[in-house]
């Protein structure tokens, strides 16, 4: 039997990475997305050509009966689940400076990127746990996909950095109270990755990179993130949880 990982966000971006990764790794995929279920973008389709089993659940994690379903969803079809990855996220709407930004705008962006992945946590994590109890041997994780913005400040996309700070406190959260049930709870956090949410600023990041803004000269990929993903479920870091992983070409580094 495959193991299953269920990828919040996965229709396209870092989320469909992360996907198609996995399923080439034989993992099972369970997908879910706001977007209705014939656009999709054909990440279903990509996952079944790998071999694997592969479902597309439509929500909105930012909704509580669509959390639960979610999780029912994915017991009915595998009868497990490996590998929770919280990927799913939004930006703000507007772009808009802190000092005239509107509270739906914050509420909306808090209540999918941070509330929504806190509350599928739990629901996941207490599934995790009845797994524990019977299958001692499975590895079992939980990948929260965080960003260079939990520590960089853009006043005009305040919500969007907060939520994403929230987000490294709730894996250490998770991380202290999973550990005695040997669940490893681990942040990535992507820098400046080419998908279709950064293709509006691609001229802009082009000339800062190659000014010198990361040390290493080059956008990263979907792929980028994805094989770290691969790497802690397949068990490579077993002995750390709660960890921060910068995928970001070395822009976390203080340079003089």
């Amino acid at each position: 039997m495959n193991k299953v990982a269920l990828i919040t966000g996965g229709t396209r971006g870092i989320g469909r990475g992360i996907a198609e990764l996995l399923a080439d790794n034989s993992y099972d995929i369970a997908v879910a997305g706001r977007t209705e279920p014939d656009k999709e973008h054909g990440i279903i389709a990509a996952c079944l050509e790998k071999g694997v089993k592969a479902i597309f659940i439509q929500a909105d994690i930012g909704n509580t009966d669509d959390r639960a379903r979610i999780i029912k969803t994915i017991r009915q079809k595998f009868d497990r689940l490996d590998i929770l990855v919280n990927n799913a996220g939004v930006a703000p709407e507007v772009r808009s400076d802190i000092l005239t930004a509107t509270e739906a705008s914050y509420d909306r962006v808090m209540n999918i990127n941070l509330k929504g992945s806190y509350f599928l946590t739990q629901i996941a994590a207490n599934w995790m746990i009845e797994q524990r109890s019977a299958h001692q041997e499975r590895h079992l994780a939980i990948i929260n996909i965080s960003s260079i913005s939990a520590y960089t400040s853009s006043p005009f996309r305040g919500e969007y950095c907060i939520s994403k700070a929230g987000m490294d406190m709730m894996t250490r959260l998770y991380a202290d109270r999973l550990a005695e049930y040997n669940i490893g709870v681990y942040e990535i956090r992507p820098g400046i990755i080419l998908t279709d949410m950064t293709s509006e600023v691609k001229e802009k990041y082009d000339k800062m990179i190659e000014e010198g803004l990361l040390p290493i000269k080059r956008w990263g990929t979907p792929q980028d993130v994805a094989h770290v993903v691969v790497a802690i479920a397949e068990g490579r870091f077993s002995y750390s949880t709660g960890e921060v992983i910068n995928v970001d070409g070395g822009f976390h580094l203080h340079r003089l």
